[in-house]
């Protein structure tokens, strides 16, 4: 029977020197660790590259620009960039992939870094090319790392506009609701606030919670499920335009629809893993929603587009309120301490891997010592994650 492991490893360094047309060598600096991680951590999903028993982790980063290829035109060594997650199957009859929107995927057959079918980043060098990669201006750099779980409330937010300009008026003062106080939760709640929603975080966390007064410092209400239900939060504060799900706890979730407005739209970002079914209203959902003109979407991954207009975000967030962005990220760790961390359940806002330094630019153009990579391993070795 295979091992099954979390742990460090050496691997070759990759060839700087004959990087491809278009290609780009990295120095990962910072890599954030999120549910995700650690279910596959824990072997509930994720798949290692085809050929290997091997799965680098990591999909949350932030990296360095050490050497480009021939034809690489909007990055230059030195540069800080954030590379996205999603990589087009190679299926003709996908009209998605083939416009550059993977994220929308027809097939079910595309690569995920660090999830599926590609390593992660969650090493000290990695090769990938420009056009998956999105720059990050040095003002953000420090919050870099929080691009990625921040480009799944981009996009969100993308199809939510789209969705209200079936509306021919405009929606003054509309509230929110978000469930959940996770980095996700957060964050999307930052960006609602930015948007102007009237926005209250649901979660259960107690009211003096840490994640709670971050959402006060940022000018939303924040409300513990512990101390009240949904119907005691709707009879105090009305019905929600938008709910955004970012708990991935489909009991708590489905529960909250009846506090859904009319019109209203309920957007899930979480993914849970496999359990046992549960009972809800079923009819009382359907005739809500075809009465009432609402709607129910799902977000997941991301497009280049979306990650540009998560960049955007932190810009404005860092000057909205600038301490509380920064309070998002609970702690850096050292590499060194991964996977006990992956193996650990989550706890805080986000936590933060830490990796390398970045400079002002590549090292003399030399490259940086042979790297190590946090994976997860299944075989007779174990299939690093």
């Amino acid at each position: 029977m295979s091992e099954r492991v979390v742990r460090l490893i050496e691997e070759d360094e990759p060839d700087g020197l004959r990087l491809a047309p278009g290609h780009v060598l990295l120095r990962t600096l910072e890599v954030g660790v999120c549910g995700t991680d650690r279910e596959i951590a824990a072997f509930a999903y994720g798949s290692a590259p085809a050929g290997t028993d091997r799965l680098v982790l990591g999909h949350e980063a932030l990296a360095e620009v050490v050497r480009t290829g021939a034809g690489v035109a909007r990055v230059r060594p030195g540069d800080l960039v954030v590379p996205t997650v999603r990589r087009p199957c190679n299926r003709i009859e996908c009209p998605a992939c083939r416009v550059g929107y993977q994220d929308f995927c027809t097939t079910g057959q595309f690569v995920e870094r660090g999830i599926s079918g590609a390593g992660g980043f969650m090493t000290e060098l990695f090769v990938e090319e420009e056009r998956y990669l999105v720059p990050v201006p040095p003002t953000v750099g420090e919050l870099g790392v929080l691009v990625e779980p921040l480009s799944v409330a981009a996009k969100a937010f993308a199809q939510l506009d789209a969705i209200l300009a079936r509306l021919p008026w405009d929606k003054d003062r509309a509230q929110a609701l978000v469930l959940g106080a996770g980095p996700i939760g957060v964050l999307t709640a930052m960006g609602l606030v930015v948007k102007g929603y009237r926005t209250v975080v649901f979660s259960r966390e107690p009211d003096d919670d840490d994640r709670a007064q971050i959402v006060h410092s940022i000018g939303a209400d924040y409300v513990s499920s512990e101390s009240t239900d949904i119907h005691g939060l709707a009879s105090r504060m009305g019905r929600f335009d938008v709910i955004v799900e970012a708990v991935g706890v489909p009991e708590f979730a489905f529960r909250t629809l009846p506090a859904l407005a009319v019109n209203g739209t309920f957007i899930l970002t979480g993914v849970p893993a496999p359990r046992p079914e549960f009972g809800f209203d079923g009819a009382g959902l359907m005739h809500n929603f075809v009465m009432q003109n609402q709607v129910m979407f799902g977000t997941v991954n991301a497009d280049h587009a979306s990650y540009e207009a998560a960049v955007r975000m932190l810009e404005q967030c860092l000057v909205r309120f600038p301490d509380a962005v920064r309070r998002v990220i609970a702690r850096r760790v050292a590499l060194d301490e991964a996977p006990a961390l992956l193996r650990a359940a989550g706890g805080g806002v986000k936590t933060v891997i830490q990796i390398g330094e970045a400079s002002t630019k590549a090292r003399d153009g030399g490259l940086p010592a042979p790297g190590r990579s946090a994976a997860q391993s299944a075989s007779a070795r174990a299939r690093e994650r």
